[in-house]
């Protein structure tokens, strides 16, 4: 395959991962998962908080950092405006869907139906203000720290974008959808600092784990797709 063909194919494949991890991280923010882990973290212990969108948001990160390495800093910014757009079709969709009269012989419930598909206002006020900051900061890091190695150093770049940006999302999204929110939209649970700070550690902790570990696929990206 002509590097033409395989930039035109890997634009596609990396914007379709890249929607495909945002709507599933949207779906999935409400339920907090728990996990075990065999050394101790200030705050958490050796137990790490999350929501459920950790790991599918993390992966948004990897496919833009992509992104604005093959394409460039205007493209990497449209695909984060065209993303939240997006988010914003997939919110009306799933809403209409629930509101719509349900089937007597539904094999699904309408209230399980929503249970599991809605997140509460909380979850979507934390996560859309969130996404707008951190996505469109990891593009102008990724590529003022690109500019400033004259190109060199992809590892750096990927890395360091990816670990700004995320605390940033990390604070944002759990302060405003576990504490702010539900306080002034009165719904969903207001946790305690405690909770608080478990959840940001938490999820940042595997957030930046991930950043680590995607930099050698990044760099395998690069080299198939690009030929460097």
């Amino acid at each position: 395959m002509r590097s033409e063909d395989r930039l035109v194919a890997g634009q596609v494949a990396l914007v379709g991962l890249f929607v495909t991890a945002l709507v599933t991280a949207q779906l999935t923010a409400s339920k907090l998962l728990l996990f075990q882990i065999p050394f101790s973290l200030p705050v958490t212990g050796s137990s790490l908080v999350m929501p459920g969108a950790a790991l599918a948001y993390a992966l948004t990160f990897f496919a833009s950092d992509c992104y604005s390495e093959l394409y460039g800093r205007r493209a990497a910014q449209v695909l984060v405006n065209v993303g939240f757009a997006m988010t914003l079709v997939m919110l009306a969709l799933v809403y209409t869907t629930i509101e719509a009269p349900i089937a007597p012989f539904s094999g699904v419930g309408q209230s399980e139906f929503a249970g599991v598909l809605w997140s509460s206002a909380n979850v979507v006020a934390g996560s859309l203000l969130a996404y707008v900051i951190s996505q469109n900061w990891d593009v102008l890091a990724f590529h003022a720290i690109r500019e400033r190695t004259d190109g060199a150093y992809l590892w750096l770049r990927n890395v360091g974008s990816t670990a700004t940006s995320q605390i940033i999302d990390t604070v944002i999204f759990v302060t405003v959808a576990f504490w702010a929110a539900p306080q002034v939209l009165g719904v969903g649970p207001v946790y305690g600092q405690e909770q608080i700070l478990s959840l940001i550690v938490g999820q940042y902790a595997l957030k930046l784990a991930i950043a680590v570990a995607d930099t050698p696929f990044v760099y395998g990206v690069r080299r198939l797709l690009a030929d460097r």
